[in-house]
């Protein structure tokens, strides 16, 4: 059985989006965010105090991203990933990682100086800039979307819940109203899918029976 740490609308909705995708069977343990500061004790599982953390027998993982190419590595055959013989192998690694490595930092920068540090502590300046940088590299993915409904190889892959959850991260800062027609387009779609749709009451049913309030 796989084991997913997990906090309400982190990044380890990536891989939880991507089990769900696969339909494999898990347990999802829910943790308060973040949880290095409210559950000390999930730092004698995971020292890094991060989430993600996958467990997969003896396999630990901690990077969302990895996880999703693992899961669709591991448990394939599947659409979700993209063969070395297929041409788009290249691109599709490139989105999964830009989806956390570009799109993704900038974005907690966001969240830590808007909301997580003391008011004291809180800088609107760099809240600004990030939102900015951000908002800079989506200009791609507007590009890429406007012409292709997924972002790689003709289909819903990976890749697209790497930069999916990107999104997913940017509706909880605020920054939609800033995305560009194509990607308000592509996210409304991402939201349909079924998987989406399993992985988010999957995570509010299990928040809901370990006690945590869900977050906006």
């Amino acid at each position: 059985m796989i084991t997913l740490y997990h906090c309400a609308r982190a990044r380890s909705f990536r891989p939880l989006w991507t089990l769900e995708e696969l339909g494999l069977p898990y347990e999802l343990k829910m943790l308060p965010f973040p949880p290095r500061v409210f559950a000390k004790e999930y730092l004698g599982i995971n020292p890094l105090g991060t989430i993600p953390l996958m467990l997969d027998g003896e396999t630990r993982m901690t990077e969302s991203a990895a996880i999703a190419q693992y899961l669709v590595t591991k448990y394939g055959p599947t659409p979700l990933a993209v063969g070395v013989d297929e041409p788009d192998f290249g691109a599709f690694l490139n989105w999964l990682h830009f989806g956390e490595a570009t799109l993704t930092f900038p974005q907690t920068l966001v969240l830590r100086y808007s909301e997580l540090e003391p008011e004291e502590r809180r800088n609107p300046q760099v809240v600004a800039d990030y939102s900015k940088w951000f908002l800079g590299r989506l200009r791609i993915i507007e590009t890429i979307t406007a012409a292709n409904e997924h972002i790689c190889a003709g289909r819903f892959t990976a890749a697209d819940i790497s930069v999916g959850y990107a999104l997913l991260l940017a509706e909880r800062l605020g920054l939609t109203s800033q995305f560009g027609p194509a990607v308000t387009a592509y996210w409304a779609r991402l939201q349909q899918r079924d998987g989406y749709k399993r992985a988010v009451d999957s995570e509010n049913r299990a928040g809901d029976e370990q006690g945590l309030a869900r977050r906006d």
